[in-house]
């Protein structure tokens, strides 16, 4: 399987600054997406260095130990690398008062092979499009989603809810933070969606489900998304990172390249 990505960011039509974080290292298969928060300029800076921090960290460890390594071990320097920048960033904070109680959001995708390792804390999302069905991969960590779960409201008024953005994990909070860590098979054709709650708040699953059906390249459909959440109002940062699976070439052996000839 062969992997392609795309990654776009946008501040919206209300925010100066941008507190979203994104990256990918397509050699390795490693998508990272971020959404901070914090006082002013804190929540970029605990996006960023998580980010930073699993890409270095985890993009070190998958380069030693090649695209066959275990699984469970693949689990543990997911999990590991995320413990680190939850550390980075609690220590940024007590050492800068600029940045105290700075925290973030996390989405981390690991692809090899035939399969995806999906880790996340916080509401950002992960949505994957498998012929033409969509579907969300991740459930927020959110009071928003623990009230849906108890049937203290409905989803049309989670939907209108003054506390969307009220998230019950983070980064930078605790010494230690649980990530929910969890294994998908892959098939060629696959596409998958990391994204801020930028776009899930302003742009239904309905319509991004649509864009991503399109004929369009990545490019353009990561550049469709931002503008609509922004056309719906843009009221926070929006970060999409998109990672198409795709079938690897078929070898030919060198006898029948021998026959060919």
């Amino acid at each position: 399987m062969n992997y392609v990505f795309h990654v776009q960011t946008h501040p919206g039509l209300l925010r100066q600054n941008n507190e979203d974080a994104a990256g990918f290292d397509s050699d390795y298969g490693l998508g990272v997406l971020a959404d901070g928060m914090g006082g002013y300029n804190a929540g970029e800076v605990a996006s960023s260095m998580a980010v930073n921090v699993i890409r270095t960290e985890l993009g070190d460890w998958l380069s030693a130990a090649g695209p066959q390594a275990a699984l469970r071990e693949t689990r543990k320097a997911v999990d590991r690398s995320v413990q680190h920048a939850n550390q980075a960033i609690l220590s940024m904070a007590r050492a800068d008062p600029s940045c105290a109680g700075m925290g973030t959001t996390l989405v981390v995708a690991v692809f090899q092979e035939q399969r995806i390792l999906l880790g996340h804390i916080g509401d950002s999302r992960a949505y994957r499009l498998r012929q033409n069905q969509f579907q969300q991969m991740t459930r927020d960590h959110s009071l928003l989603q623990e009230q849906l779960d108890a049937g203290l409201i409905t989803p049309a008024q989670a939907a209108v809810s003054s506390q969307r953005n009220l998230v019950t994990r983070a980064l930078g909070i605790d010494e230690a933070v649980e990530l929910d860590l969890n294994e998908f098979p892959v098939e060629a054709g696959d596409l998958y969606l990391l994204c801020s709650d930028g776009l899930s708040d302003m742009v239904s699953d309905a319509h991004i489900a649509e864009i991503l059906r399109s004929e369009a390249p990545l490019e353009r459909k990561a550049r469709h998304l931002i503008e609509d959440a922004n056309a719906f109002g843009g009221r926070d940062n929006i970060t999409v990172l998109l990672a198409q699976a795709l079938a690897a070439p078929v070898r030919q052996s060198l006898m029948s390249r021998l026959l060919r000839t």
